[in-house]
């Protein structure tokens, strides 16, 4: 069966469908008239989310398609939390009473729960109703559009790129310098010694690969018998794209070549390039299929070629290098002297005409933009029309990374933005908006992230892999894809990213438009939220919630800073993640009621002042993951061994912490990774239990303050299978790795 997965396209309607054929099932036989709206629900439904996803797709959908996709997936997000109650309400357990006062007791607690099942009951009914009206509503109106309405044709804000003349252009002789050598030999002509050289342009959208591949281009093009430049996007055509190749190669009105098969146009194409000179390039390749299909079309000829493409996928640029050979170009961001060149050339005369009270505040904004053209261009845009004052270019300064506002220079910055961000398949966009949730410069930690996935139900399990693999494949696709960077200094090197504040920007916008995150204490951000937030996002400026803000369908509460006011937890009932890592100011009474959030996945309290866990967390059932590092916490409650589905148990930092262990831990089954456990103050059960846990992964073990002699019974006492990968760390020190091949490794034994 396919995966329920949640995503920003369908809300929560996958979901949905699975608790609906969970209650159809007999253990809800009894439940007759719920039973019945449960059955002309569920068809409804399907139908929708598959309409849903259909439209995820489009990049402009219609507006009142629109409008209905946001209801849908708004009203899906009610249903689930209802299904959820009532499923928790008829779950519970009711144990036999014991004298005539329980017995009463109990009698009233059965007449609380049959109101409560009858309300929750009539609010499926209710949601139903809307969820048909809804439905009705839009084909309704869309039956009243009698007249198709024309597309408008948009120009490709990239194709515009060679036609830029280069006396515009900054910061490009040294890279086009240096292609221009990879491809030459020292006389300035292509080899004769290689069959064909190759150079694959890779970075993410707005970096200037197009205009960087056509001044090579344009720089050699006059060398060559056939030369061709050719743009493919996102959703190509590839009889029009070979047509076209085959037009220019030949020199022909494109409308003189024959349609033909695809078969047909490549064995054209080669016979025509056959014993000839020929440049080509090939710009905005999206996929590896694309390439397989273009690259039969050059033939190796002996008399020297050129093939130069572009791409924003690491593993497209590998494609083409290991195909036909040559090298992979990494664009590289501008410095800031070329950004201040650029930035100043398209607001004034020169550098030195910029009035020294914007001086501070240009290199502030040319800092935001990271050395990306297209940021550094649509800013200066927005900048042109605005007063030169230094209190108006410091309100773009702060806007920058918080949804900028839209003027004609911005949106062609978004438009090739959102090209990345449509190509990705639903669960991606989704991962992608996720991270909207952290503030602007975060490092983002790739474990946080990944647990909040797994949490919100974004990822599953796949196969072989666990759904934390899944995750790391979901985050090196990001990476591939060049929409976060990884972290590669210090020690957040390999285990961290960061999101470029201009893509940052756009998954901002797109999580306010489609209702996905609410963004509380964000200055010059107006977020238009909905009454009903879903994921909420407090960051440091925070003063208190908005009065018309309904907090009780909230999923995901991320807590930012220690200068927020940290709200009740009473008020989050169907809370899937809970993130307070980081809040110095978080306390052991702000998790009094912890236990009421019977849907909680993923609880992290890192670096907190938390020094002791409540007795209240075995009643967590559904929790996944639980991040205590550097806390005061030095002893877990005996109820912890009970949480049935805890796979992930973060103890502590790398220096490692004395967190005592309740016996029991052979219980804890699903645990995939412990980490960092110090083994000197455990029992002998605790380490023997340890062995028994057959779906353990990742194990960290910290020997510090262990006898050198007592390491070996240690070791022989724990009796891990070999599919551990376990950690040792001696005097703060451990070897960590993260991906799925490397934990097959056993590594306990005793340290020096």
């Amino acid at each position: 069966m396919e995966a329920a997965l949640v995503t920003v396209a369908t809300g929560v309607l996958k979901p949905v469908l699975v608790k609906l054929a969970t209650l159809l099932g007999d253990e809800y036989k009894r439940f007759k008239g719920v039973r019945k709206e449960i059955r002309s629900l569920t068809h409804e439904l399907a139908a929708m989310e598959a309409f849903l996803l259909k439209m995820s797709e489009e990049e402009d959908p219609d507006v009142q398609d629109k409008v209905w996709m946001n209801e849908v997936r708004e009203l899906s997000y009610d249903l689930e939390d209802v299904i959820d109650d009532f499923m928790q309400s008829v779950g519970d357990k009711e144990e036999k009473p014991d004298g005539f006062i329980e017995k009463i007791k109990s009698s009233l607690g059965k007449l609380g729960n049959m109101k409560d099942r009858h309300r929750i009951g009539k609010e499926i009914h209710d949601l139903k109703n809307q969820i048909i009206e809804v439905g009705d509503r839009n084909a309704r109106y869309k039956g009243r559009e009698i007249f198709s309405k024309a597309v408008n044709a948009t120009v490709d804000p990239r194709a515009l790129a060679i036609f830029e003349h280069a006396s515009k252009l900054v910061g490009i002789d040294e890279p086009k310098a240096k292609l221009i050598k990879l491809l030459t030999d020292e006389d300035g002509v292509a080899s004769t010694q290689q069959q064909v050289k190759m150079v694959s342009i890779v970075g993410s959208g707005g970096m200037g690969k197009t205009t960087l591949a056509n001044q090579v281009y344009q720089e050699l093009k006059e060398k060559f018998k056939c030369k061709a430049f050719i743009s493919v996007s996102r959703n190509p055509d590839m009889t029009n794209i070979l047509r076209t190749l085959l037009s220019e190669v030949g020199c022909q009105d494109y409308a003189d070549t024959e349609a033909g098969s695809i078969q047909q146009l490549i064995r054209k194409i080669t016979d025509y390039l056959a014993e000839k000179r020929y440049i080509i390039v090939i710009d905005d390749i999206w996929d590896v299929k694309t390439w397989d299909v273009i690259k039969c079309a050059f033939p190796m000829t002996r008399c020297g070629g050129v093939i130069i493409t572009t791409t924003r996928l690491s593993d497209v640029a590998c494609s083409c290098h290991s195909s036909i050979g040559g090298h992979i170009y990494n664009i590289r961001p501008l410095n800031m002297q070329h950004s201040r060149q650029l930035f100043y050339r398209r607001l004034f005369s020169s550098e030195e005409d910029c009035p020294s009270s914007l001086v501070k505040v240009s290199n502030q904004i040319l800092e935001k933009c990271d050395g990306m053209p297209l940021a550094i261009i649509a800013i200066a845009g927005l900048l042109a029309n605005t007063g030169r004052s230094e209190h108006l270019w410091n309100q773009v300064k702060d806007s920058i990374g918080r949804t900028l506002e839209r003027n004609p220079s911005v949106e062609v910055m978004i438009k090739i933005l959102s090209l990345s961000y449509f190509d990705l398949p639903p669960h991606l966009k989704t991962c992608l908006l996720y991270l909207s949730i952290f503030p602007e410069d975060s490092i983002i930690e790739k474990k946080t992230l990944i647990s909040g996935w797994i949490a919100e139900g974004f990822i599953h399990k796949e196969g072989r892999y666990t759904v934390y693999e899944v995750g790391v494949r979901c985050f090196n696709e990001l990476v591939n894809r060049s929409l976060i960077q990884p972290v590669k200094a210090g020690r957040f090197r390999g285990k961290s990213c960061r999101v470029h504040d201009t893509i940052l920007d756009f998954i901002v916008s797109k999580s306010i438009e489609e209702n996905f995150v609410t963004f509380i204490g964000v200055p010059n951000l107006n977020t238009m939220a909905q009454s009903k937030a879903r994921r909420l996002s407090i960051q440091v400026e925070a003063e208190g919630m908005p009065m018309n803000l309904i907090l009780s369908h909230v999923r995901s509460l991320n807590v930012f800073g220690n200068t927020v006011s940290i709200p009740s937890i009473m008020e989050f009932r169907h809370l899937r993640v809970l993130d307070f890592g980081g809040n110095r100011l978080l306390e052991n009474r702000h998790l009094a009621y912890v236990g009421m959030l019977f849907q909680l996945r993923y609880l992290n309290i890192y670096m907190t002042a938390v020094s002791e866990l409540p007795e209240q967390i075995r009643h967590l059932q559904c929790l996944e993951m639980l991040d205590i590092r550097r806390t005061k916490v030095s002893e877990l409650p005996a109820s912890i061994a009970n949480l049935g589905k805890l796979a992930h148990l973060l103890l502590s930092s790398d220096t490692g912490t004395n967190v005592k262990f309740p016996d029991g831990i052979a219980k804890m089954q699903a645990l995939e990774a412990l980490h960092s456990v110090n083994t000197c103050n455990q029992s002998y059960n605790f380490l023997q239990g340890l062995g028994e846990l057959k779906n353990l992964r990742k194990l960290g073990i910290n020997y510090r303050g262990v006898a050198q002699e007592d390491k070996e019974v240690i070791a022989s006492s724990l009796g891990l299978p070999d599919t551990v990968y376990t950690m040792i760390a001696t005097c703060g020190l451990k070897t960590n790795h993260d991906t799925p091949d490397e934990c097959a490794q056993v590594l306990l034994k005793p340290c020096r």
